[in-house]
């Protein structure tokens, strides 16, 4: 297995300004057009912050299955709360990942807010009190990296540099907390912890996992283990971007890969940065003209192409 080394990009260099916020920019930019990945360091996500969700993330795994099946609202379409093993499947995969998740959405604002009308508010488990505090705090530091990055990919795209931090200032942006157990027995034929894939949202940050096992698909067609340092944050866009920036920025196929020894376990917080549902996903025409003048991508909404994708991962949205 070859092994790719992701470019790195250090946001004090963006808060600098000048021409360290231009290497910035120009990094973050051909890193998304060559690779589809990067890495941040000097971050704003601490190891005491990490530390401790993935404390309180390892506590609710480790609940009776009844316990977490209280965490599953009714028609979240795994949006919000818990989702159990052999839910969810890859796009067009013929057998289910080998996951469970808790996904929290947006915290900074009330329970009644638009933002929750399709899904429900946050679901929170009363046995582990610490579970809202941490995720809470995590996502919104997420939230605040997110948009600064999405300001690099706006200045890289020639585009005023607000315009997808303000797409996603009241978005579901959405943290999903992930656990990958040992690999059972009775796992279905083929099936591995996440199949290959590609992101729906713009963009996704992904602090260090507990494990190793994430692999992307090169131009070449040939699958590389990502190698990074534990404390970089890893980046990487998906189709929304890829959507919008009519395939400047593509959204890279990746995978979690099964662990050789089958058991042991692997924790993974990604946050998945997203769009008001009205946001306008129709290819920019600064960008149609930097990829060969043709519109390549078809013209949606957020909500629209969110809706498309989660039926094709085996999640439904209620009407």
């Amino acid at each position: 297995m070859s092994k790719i080394e992701i470019p790195v990009v250090f946001v004090k260099d963006f808060l600098s300004g000048g021409s360290a916020r231009e290497g910035f920019v120009k990094l973050v930019g051909d890193s998304l057009r060559d690779i589809g990945f990067f890495a941040v360091a000097d971050h704003n996500l601490t190891p005491d912050l990490l530390a401790g969700a993935y404390q309180s993330a390892a506590e609710f795994f480790e609940l009776p299955v009844a316990s977490k099946m209280a965490c599953q609202p009714d028609n979240a379409a795994g949006q919000r709360g818990y989702t159990g093993l052999y839910v969810e499947h890859a796009k067009d995969s013929g057998a289910p990942d080998l996951k469970e998740f808790y996904q929290v959405g947006r915290v900074d604002v009330e329970d009644a807010h638009e933002v929750h009308r399709p899904y429900g508010p946050n679901v929170w488990p009363a046995q582990i009190p610490s579970f809202q505090e941490r995720m809470s705090t995590l996502y919104k530091a997420q939230d605040k990296l997110g948009r600064l990055l999405l300001e690099a990919c706006a200045l890289y795209m020639g585009e005023q540099q607000d315009l997808f931090a303000d797409m996603v200032a009241e978005g579901d942006t959405i943290i999903r907390v992930l656990y990958y157990p040992p690999v059972p027995d009775e796992a279905p034929d083929g099936a591995i912890r996440a199949a290959a894939h590609e992101d729906i949202n713009l963009i996704t940050i992904l602090p260090g996992a507990t494990a190793s096992g994430l692999e992307l698909l090169g131009r070449d067609g040939e699958w590389l283990e990502v190698e990074a340092q534990h404390d970089h944050v890893i980046v990487d866009s998906g189709d929304m971007l890829q959507n919008i920036s009519n395939g400047l920025f593509r959204s890279t196929t990746h995978r979690v890969v099964n662990p050789s020894d089958r058991a042991s376990k692997r924790y993974s917080m990604p946050c998945f940065v997203h769009p008001v549902r009205e946001a306008d996903l129709t290819p920019l025409p600064g960008c149609v003209a930097k990829t060969g003048g043709k519109v390549l991508y078809p013209s949606t909404t957020a909500g629209a192409y969110l809706r498309k994708r989660l039926a094709e991962i085996g999640l439904e949205l209620r009407s």
